[in-house]
């Protein structure tokens, strides 16, 4: 009675999708579980699972596990349905400092084997490799528990609809569940079938997006509206969201910084300077070796999750390239060389294609597997190594008693800026830098020689995307030619082995093989990327593969509503088909094509495009209210359209030295088109001189007079 009274109450609840009931349904689970399994171990063969086929590195640190893991795949779900079992889809990635511990604790434990091999069909999903499936029971355990992460252990019917759910679970938690879970299957399949019936209600509910019945555009005075509201989210102290963990948002601060220089507000520029100060003095940021993990777990961006993801580092680094252009800042410079060259060294292969992540573990000295194992130092290790030098180390990088970390472990973070160090310590900056790199000879050596942090070397398109927009962006602001054969390296790489002729794009490339049919996000961000590169080298097949990239998508993911689906109409579907328009760490992919299809539009004078742009913004602008730094990316496309939108075309034999001028300057309402001779794209036709460079500034195709300086031009748009 117990179980049929929990089941009817909770579906009772589930009528108004409460995430409180289905919480409670959660707690009532492990609380009712009794300890009626004892920790006996079973011989378990050591033999690997099906999992030891795959190219995933996560999958294959699980390939032998006892758990007999399956792939995600038609057959396994196939399996589930004929042996009438429940399902466990456990979804992870290589570089989860928290699957590690669950695999540790749960998965190679064979008490827990035994139950999961003979009780459910058990699937292990990288989360990276299949983003639509994450995304699917992500939001089934949002809405049972209120939260979400990683790992995220889901237990479904048979034919895939979730009915428990939850992160991290420690071993005898995991067994009560999965223990009683089994045993209501067993004796009544049919209260769980209408608990997932209700459950599923409330996931399409998420799924939907309702078009905003106001079909005119968001005004400028709307937008200050809201960024107002975003305001009151903003740690004016430590920078970035409050509250903590605390992730670099660059999606939101590239907003912000937008915002300030359209609007001119000082204050709110000021507090993204702020932000990006602290990120880059912080532990968060890997001040030896260049690099961002993933985030901090304390408001002060001190401590961090030492994962190192290739998406964080492509946005920051586009971040801090922006914020120099308009601030003018050395230091962000650095950051960006000293990030790029990370990037370069530990996640960059040799035909110009990036990985994935670093670990967040490593293995210590006694061979213990230890989160920040690599990145961490005790003061006998600093002291061995810099001797006289130590105490002035431990100044720059406030070393001491109440800075420890765990097992009296230092993560290296600054307070102050070098010019006020330098100052305190009667110290020229120039002596300052001299000594940071005398540090840096010193202790690198010594920290290469410990275990490494395990790479995932799968590559993602969306993310090498990210990451080849990273190296446009510094070489718009820097102009070092070895950013944009990079940049070039990396898109060749895209085109050859990404992108077939008609304009189908493959979401994964490991060992030699592309895989898995790609996902909104890669035409988004690869678009994206093309139209980037485009704009610095002039050459217009990347301008061309954008738009059959576009044409491509809007027959394959359009949404009856106006938006994209996350995934193709080729695709299996699965038990709910996502539209994804949240604004995260990554902005959504959505939100990224429409800014795709206003660009296109205005190089191509294509009215349909221009149109679905508008459209995407006008049905999501009505959620701006409810959550504004949820929609930063959106916020910034709504810029152009409550702020004049420029066309800039450059027409003559100078135009490529004009174009690296023109990309120096902080001008985020603009296209940039170009050519060195005769060209029948709209913005350039019937605009090439002869033996003369015309700079045209235009809004909707209609131009101000030629000039031949950058500086008038520039003039222009700023006025």
């Amino acid at each position: 009675m117990f179980f049929h009274d929990l089941f009817l109450s909770l579906m009772n609840a589930l009528k108004s999708f409460s995430s409180i009931a289905i919480s409670a349904f959660t707690l009532l689970l492990i609380v009712a579980c009794g300890s009626s399994n004892k920790d006996k171990e079973v011989e378990v063969s050591q033999i690997p699972n099906d999992l030891i086929n795959e190219t995933s590195p996560y999958l294959l640190q699980h390939a032998y596990n006892p758990v007999n893991w399956k792939p995600w795949a038609e057959s396994t779900l196939k399996q589930a349905v004929d042996e009438n079992k429940l399902i466990v889809i456990s979804i992870g990635y290589s570089s989860c400092h928290w699957c590690h511990v669950m695999e540790e604790e749960s998965f190679e434990n064979d008490s827990v084997a035994s139950l999961m091999n003979e009780k459910f069909v058990s699937i292990k999903v990288d989360r990276e490799e299949r983003p639509d499936v994450d995304q699917v029971y992500m939001s089934a355990v949002q809405l049972m528990t209120g939260g979400g992460g990683w790992p995220l252990n889901v237990v479904a019917l048979p034919d895939g609809r979730p009915v428990f759910g939850g992160t991290y679970f420690s071993k005898n938690q995991w067994l009560k569940a999965l223990e009683e879970l089994s045993v209501l299957y067993d004796r009544d399949p049919s209260k769980m079938v209408a608990f997932a019936e209700n459950l599923m209600e409330g996931v399409n509910s998420l799924a939907l997006v309702s078009p905003n019945k106001e079909t005119s555009l968001i005004t400028a005075s709307e937008i200050k509206d809201i960024t107002d509201l975003l305001e009151n989210s903003l740690d004016q102290d430590n920078g970035g969201l409050k509250g903590a963990p605390k992730f670099p948002m660059p999606t939101l601060l590239s907003y912000l910084l937008r915002y300030s220089y359209q609007f001119n507000d000082v204050e709110l520029r000021e507090f993204v300077v702020r932000t990006l100060d602290l990120m880059k003095n912080g532990g968060i940021y890997d001040q030896l070796g260049g690099g961002f993990a993933r985030y901090s777990v304390d408001e002060n961006w001190h401590i961090p999750h030492f994962e190192k993801m290739l998406y964080d580092n492509a946005l920051l680094i586009q971040t801090y390239s922006e914020a120099y252009q308009l601030t003018g800042k050395e230091s962000y410079k650095e950051v960006v060389r000293e990030t790029l060259a990370f990037v370069e060294k530990e996640l960059t292969n040799d035909i110009g294609a990036f990985y994935s992540s670093l670990d967040a573990d490593s293995r210590d000295t006694e061979d213990s597997k230890i989160e920040g194992a690599f990145y961490t130092w005790n003061e006998t290790e600093l002291e061995n190594l810099l001797k006289s030098d130590t105490d002035l180390f431990k100044e720059y990088f406030n070393l001491n008693e109440s800075t420890k970390w765990e097992e009296d472990r230092f993560v290296l973070f600054k307070s102050i800026p070098d010019n006020e160090f330098a100052a305190k310590f009667d110290l020229t900056e120039s002596e300052l830098k001299k000594l940071i790199q005398k540090w840096k000879d010193k202790l690198l050596p010594h920290r290469n020689l410990r275990n490494r942090p395990n790479l995932d070397d799968k590559i993602l398109s969306s993310w090498n995307a990210m990451m080849l927009k990273a190296y446009i962006s510094a070489y718009k602001a820097f102009g070092e030619s070895h950013y944009l054969d990079m940049a070039l390296q990396n898109a060749n790489f895209i085109m050859v082995n990404q992108v077939l002729d008609n304009g189908q794009m493959y979401h994964v490339y490991k060992d030699g093989e592309k895989s898995i049919n790609g996902f909104l996000e890669d035409y988004a961000f690869t678009i994206d990327a093309f139209l980037s590169l485009y704009e610095v080298t002039l050459d217009p097949k990347w301008l061309d593969t954008s738009k059959m990239l576009v044409d491509y998508a809007i027959i394959h993911f359009s949404n009856e509503n106006g938006l994209f689906y996350f995934t193709s109409s080729l695709d299996k579907e699965l038990i709910v088909r996502k539209t994804e328009t949240f604004d995260n760490v990554i902005p959504s992919s959505n939100s990224v094509m429409a800014q795709n299809l206003l660009k296109l539009g205005h190089y191509y004078a294509n009215r349909d495009f221009l149109d679905r742009s508008s459209k995407m913004l006008s049905i999501i602008s009505s959620e701006f209210k409810n959550s504004p730094s949820s929609y930063a990316n959106w916020l910034n496309h709504s810029l152009n359209f409550s702020n004049p939108f420029y066309e800039i075309a450059v027409s003559g034999e100078d135009s490529k030295a004009i174009i690296i001028e023109l990309n120096e300057a902080y001008l985020p309402n603009k296209i940039i088109s170009g050519s060195t001779v005769e060209s029948d794209l709209p913005l350039l036709k019937n605009k090439f001189v002869e033996n003369s460079t015309y700079i045209y500034v235009c809004v909707n195709g209609t131009c101000k007079l030629p000039v031949e300086e950058v500086s008038l031009a520039i003039e222009q748009i700023k006025k």
